[in-house]
């Protein structure tokens, strides 16, 4: 196999991008977007995030997430950081 080297128009997305008071190592940004997981499968989407993160992404965003009951979606899962049970995992 013959590695060749990268062009350098992309060398940018491997610098470090600051994003309010943090710097992401890179521009590798995972958008929020729904996996269905949600609270069904939480340590799923725990796993999901840390693969990416482990994998190099700089960003790792979390899915869509209900922030009041009024915004409940069931019978969908997302996740909800309003409930006491889910927003613990979110410190």
């Amino acid at each position: 196999m013959t590695v060749t080297a990268r062009d350098p128009r992309f060398d940018v997305l491997f610098e470090p991008v600051r994003i309010g008071p943090v710097t992401a190592p890179n521009r590798f940004y995972q958008v929020p977007h729904c996996t269905g997981m949600g609270y069904r499968r939480p340590q799923t989407l725990a796993a999901l995030r840390e693969v990416k993160a482990e994998g190099g992404w700089g960003t790792v965003c979390t899915e869509y997430c209900s922030i009041h009951p009024s915004s409940d979606d069931d019978p969908y899962p997302s996740e909800a950081i309003w409930t006491t049970t889910t927003s613990g995992r979110w410190r």
